[in-house]
């Protein structure tokens, strides 16, 4: 079985997005939102099954952990409470795709944070998604003013009351950002992989898994920098009398393979453990061409995968057994289903 840890519902109904910039117009202009609009199962099958769904079966993905948007979640736009309607309005869209299509798609939730607000506010959301909704994951976002920085580190014991709900649900979070609003930073191409080196970094310099020793975080787009500095990573801890990564972090912490190219795919396995890497490719995501210089889809990174010279035991583990591992509610969930 292969299970992509790392899918975003890019191509939801235009009804659903044109709606987001009715809340935010109305937010600015300082009027209530329009109602929600209806959106049939139809218009949600067509959004899916000429997109995600068509390039699974031909890239032969069996399943896909399937979240919101990660760049529309926009957690600096509006206040609370425009935050909280539309986490809500994204994730009932998620449950619904996963309604239609059970053997497909697995939910993972957006939070409604805010920058400013305590993220024991997003608590409630999560437990929501999880115990009502059947989602199996969330995205956390430790940057929710977009591109400013504002929050505490992610080490901070201001998270703590999230990471205990986490915890308690038995369920991960991959560490991802929305969308930026500094023009210093190209969202997918600079913020995204700060984001994802800036959280490992926070992670290194703290001692949060001593404390949360059954925390589970998956930092995505095979890790940012770090597989490519991990001797600078390395050398780092040891300058802060810190210890080795691999002791402090790498217990906790995965990285998957939405990394678009065949030389960094070989450097993420050359140097990160085999049980850290979840297969993953953010399909249909940042990076949608096709490279000129092999004539298939940038991001469809099984290839990448299969080009490995990988043992079979090796090669299950990061297709199937690292993701149920370490998402075990989707693996409880696939054994009820005898997958």
């Amino acid at each position: 079985m292969i299970i992509d840890c790392h899918g975003h519902y890019t191509t939801a109904p235009s009804a659903h997005t044109s709606w987001r910039t009715a809340q935010q117009a109305a937010y600015d202009a300082g009027q209530a939102a329009p109602s929600y609009p209806e959106i049939t199962d139809d218009e949600i099958r067509e959004s899916i099954e000429g997109s995600q769904l068509r390039l699974m079966a031909e890239r032969g993905v069996d399943l896909t952990l399937f979240s919101p948007r990660a760049s529309a979640m926009g957690h600096h736009v509006g206040d609370e409470a425009v935050n909280s309607r539309w986490t809500e309005a994204c994730n009932n869209l998620i449950a619904r795709v996963v309604g239609l299509y059970p053997q497909s798609f697995a939910g993972v939730c957006q939070l409604p944070q805010s920058p400013g607000v305590p993220i024991t506010q997003s608590v409630a959301e999560l437990r929501r998604c999880i115990l009502e909704l059947g989602f199996v994951g969330c995205n956390l976002n430790p940057d929710p003013s977009g591109g400013h920085w504002t929050s505490a580190p992610l080490t901070d014991r201001s998270w703590y009351p999230f990471y205990e709900a986490m915890v308690e649900l038995d369920v991960p979070a991959m560490v991802h950002v929305s969308a930026v609003t500094n023009p210093n930073f190209h969202a997918t191409g600079s913020h995204y992989l700060n984001a994802d080196t800036t959280a490992f970094m926070q992670l290194l310099q703290a001692d949060l898994f001593k404390d949360f020793p059954q925390l589970k975080l998956i930092i995505p787009h095979g890790g940012g920098a770090v597989p490519y500095h991990w001797g600078r990573f390395r050398g780092l801890a040891d300058m802060l009398d810190r210890p080795a990564p691999e002791q402090a972090v790498m217990g906790n912490v995965y990285f998957d393979t939405c990394v678009y190219h065949q030389p960094g795919i070989d450097l993420l396995f050359d140097v990160i453990d085999v049980d850290n890497i979840l297969f993953g490719s953010e399909m249909v995501g940042a990076v949608r061409g096709i490279d000129p210089r092999t004539g298939h889809y940038f991001d469809d990174t099984r290839r990448y995968v299969d080009a490995r010279d990988l043992s079979p035991q090796d090669r299950e583990k990061v297709y199937e057994r690292n993701v149920r591992r370490v998402y075990p509610r989707l693996d409880a969930a696939l054994h009820a289903r005898g997958r």
